[in-house]
């Protein structure tokens, strides 16, 4: 059985006074007690509680789209890739201040995630204590369930680190009366993410390589998640200035050795298939979110509800959503290659690629479109006059909500072709049962590439061939055609892989950030890999520099020293009875 068709199971009894389990809405069977904790459907009550946190719905039924677990607004509004969009600047203005840079800790959609997250942990700690009562002996999987909510928990932990920093450590063994007690500077970024990778290789050590239900955790999993936490952890930060101050080699070499470990996984031979649903469990997908629909549980089903507002809209769209998460125009340039089909590093010395020009009549061409570009381009971003997916009925036309606010230019990623009879047509529109890959068999290629350039000597050349085999990928491919005629393509498409000349470190790192941003744009990544690297000052005020001709509200966005990660809430510091520490960069409280 796929495990995302058995998460409606309510979980019942667990003290998660915290949260509100509203959004489980089957109706208790009874309590979960010591008398019945030995009983295997009781267990199982535990383990897929601890699974439905990644549905992120613990207050409010319609708050994942705010507080997404995709992070499609914390992870790439954020950073260069995208527009917030939807209504315009005041429509969800604590995403437009994320946009541009002007976090304060009073936003509201910190203190979502940050409430939502620790729900998750909330619940996967209280599983954790139940499940340690269970009688091995009647209960021969014990240890692996728990092993299994170690590694959602610790997920839940990174995203913390990932996006606050200065965060309190909640101990399985804490009372949840003690929470407000809990300072969050007593540990450091690289004491928590070392806890995290220590975790999940001990649950490994309890996990089997393969599960036989489609969506459960396994050793595979909790090791390559370790490797990424590890990868984090190896750019060691100055505690005030979040500046990369030393790259653990050693680190990286186990990096190296713990992908080495994860077998079993392949690349799809065609990038179009990570939007598929006869895919989504197949040799890409390393760790999944599992979502359906039509499943049994009310309404459309246990959807992807993160990306609730951002299908497309406009004149003689299949689909009338809220138009949010728009792909920037620096995303586009950013595709364009030389004449060998390598990528163009100085792009933002070009003028803009693709860019929509009006006739007097009101019809409308893309301009500035004789170069080469990725062929990734239009299988990440729907473009005007551009063949939408396998949409027959017209191309994808000015499908943005308020265009002249964003542009012109939607998204292709995560979303069924309209005619799809597996993609809702009314509200929720676009909603289907497509997964959320949290990790794919393309990271650990880059991952790992990445680790080797770092540690640099001979392991750049196999970095390079890494590298090269997702560059493969896309370049072999079925390329957009042309709407009106199937024998051209839609864009002068041509990438190459990088040769051995003139392959060094330096070159090497260039090449690797441009290819993780390539391969996995809108994937909820780009912000954190740049705060990793160390590069996020410099690359947002470049895109804001690039862009405010496009964008006239960046014309005074700026990013700072210190805003590398989000502001601690004030509500939570408000909750923790003023024992918070506020991180560098913003005021005390």
């Amino acid at each position: 059985m796929k495990l995302k068709n058995i998460l409606p199971i309510a979980l019942i009894g667990l003290s998660l006074s915290a949260c509100s389990d509203d959004f489980l809405e089957n109706k208790p069977q009874g309590p979960l007690s010591d008398a019945n904790m030995n009983d295997p459907e009781a267990v199982d009550l535990l383990v897929h509680g601890a699974y439905a946190t990644f549905g992120c719905r613990y207050a409010d039924s319609n708050d994942p789209h705010w507080f997404p677990v995709t992070n499609w607004s914390y992870g790439e509004v954020r950073a260069d890739n995208a527009y917030k969009g939807g209504g315009g600047e005041t429509d969800a203005w604590e995403i437009h201040d994320m946009e541009t840079a002007k976090i304060q800790p009073n936003n509201g959609f910190l203190d979502g995630k940050w409430f939502n997250v620790y729900c998750g942990i909330s619940r996967c700690n209280s599983a954790i204590r139940a499940l340690r009562k269970v009688d091995e002996s009647i209960i021969p999987q014990k240890n692996t369930r728990i092993a299994e909510i170690c590694v959602i928990r610790d997920h839940w932990y990174f995203e913390l680190v990932r996006l606050f920093n200065r965060i309190p450590y909640m101990d399985i063994d804490l009372p949840e009366i003690e929470y407000p007690y809990v300072r969050n500077d007593e540990f450091s970024r690289e004491q928590h993410l070392d806890r995290i990778a220590k975790d999940l290789l001990a649950a490994a050590e309890n996990l089997p390589d393969n599960q036989s239900e489609i969506g459960r955790i396994n050793r595979r999993i909790a090791l390559a998640y370790a490797a990424k936490v590890k990868l984090y952890q190896a750019y060691e930060q100055d505690s005030q200035t979040n500046a990369v101050i030393n790259i653990n080699k050693t680190l990286m070499g186990e990096v190296v050795e713990l992908i080495d470990k994860v077998q079993g996984y392949q690349l799809l031979d065609d990038f179009q298939k990570l939007d598929l649903l006869e895919y989504e469990n197949g040799p890409e997908s390393v760790f999944a979110i599992q979502f359906s629909k039509d499943d049994g549980s009310s309404g459309v089903g246990r959807i992807n509800w993160s990306m609730l507002l951002n299908s497309m809209t406009g004149p003689g769209c299949p689909w009338q959503g809220d138009g949010f998460f728009l792909p920037s125009q620096d995303l586009i340039n950013a595709y364009q290659t030389d004449a060998n089909g390598l990528p163009v590093f100085d792009y933002q010395q070009k003028p803009d690629y693709g860019t929509v020009v009006f006739d007097n009549n009101g019809g409308y061409t893309l301009g500035n479109v004789d170069g080469n570009v990725d062929p990734r381009l239009d299988f990440v971003i729907g473009r005007p006059t551009i063949r939408y997916k396998t949409y027959e009925e017209r191309p994808c036309g000015l499908w943005v909500r308020n265009s002249d606010t964003y542009g012109y230019n939607n998204t292709k990623r995560f979303w069924l072709s309209p005619e799809s009879k597996d993609a809702t047509q009314g509200w929720p529109w676009g909603a289907s049962a497509l997964n959320w890959q949290v990790i794919r068999y393309a990271d650990l290629l880059l991952y790992k590439a990445e680790a080797l350039i770092e540690i640099g000597g001979n392991g750049l050349e196999e970095a390079r061939t890494l590298i090269n085999q997702v560059r493969q990928r896309a370049q072999n491919s079925a390329y957009v055609k042309d709407f009106n005629d199937p024998t051209k393509d839609a864009a002068n498409y041509k990438i190459g892989l990088y040769p051995s000349a003139g392959w060094n470190q330096d070159y090497a790192r260039k090449a690797l950030r441009t290819e993780m941003r390539l391969e996995k744009a809108m994937e909820g990544e780009r912000f954190f890999d740049l705060v990793r690297w160390g590069i996020a000052k410099e690359t947002m005020n470049n895109y804001f520099a690039a862009e405010k001709d496009n964008r006239i509200y960046y014309q005074n966005a700026s990013f700072d020293t210190g805003e590398e990660y989000f502001p601690v809430p004030v509500a939570q510091y408000n909750f923790s009875g003023g024992i918070y520490i506020q991180n560098p960069g913003y005021p005390s409280f």
